[in-house]
């Protein structure tokens, strides 16, 4: 059986589209061939890799690339999981299918709050929802 050709898309590929990978090694990589990238590339967020090795995932050694940065761009699927990584999507050669499912920016929502377990309580409620989606993939596509 071949596995489904994935990739989540993100601006930075520092946060969500980093959580999204390490998700969908964790739960799916039975079914899935998975990577993340980004229209630039920020780094790792290093809450993002806190709150995901909280609950038992290691994105720590994922790298933070750009879209460009890619071996190949011969993609099953594509999952845009911010608004502005949907907005600029580009065109995928051959089948690739593109899906936007977006979460909410743990970095913006959290730069405002005033202690640190307010911040992670941002990170930790969007990790748990990538989570979910992941864990409900492929029917969580809207197909």
């Amino acid at each position: 059986m071949t596995k489904t050709r994935l990739l989540f898309l993100c601006t930075g590929n520092s946060c969500r589209s980093q959580m999204a990978e390490g998700w969908a090694r964790a739960l799916k990589s039975d079914q899935f061939e998975v990577c993340s990238a980004g229209l630039e590339a920020h780094g790792l967020n290093p809450l993002a890799v806190r709150v995901m090795a909280e609950a038992g995932v290691n994105i720590g050694g994922q790298p933070s690339r750009r879209l460009d940065q890619l071996p190949g761009l011969d993609f099953d699927l594509v999952v845009t999981v911010c608004g502005h990584a949907h907005e600029s999507c580009p065109l995928f050669p051959g089948t690739a299918r593109v899906v936007h499912r977006g979460f909410d920016d743990p970095p913006r929502l959290a730069a405002e709050l005033p202690d640190e377990e307010a911040r992670l309580a941002v990170y930790r409620r969007v990790r748990d929802e990538i989570r979910e989606f992941v864990a409900g993939l492929p029917g969580s596509l809207g197909e």
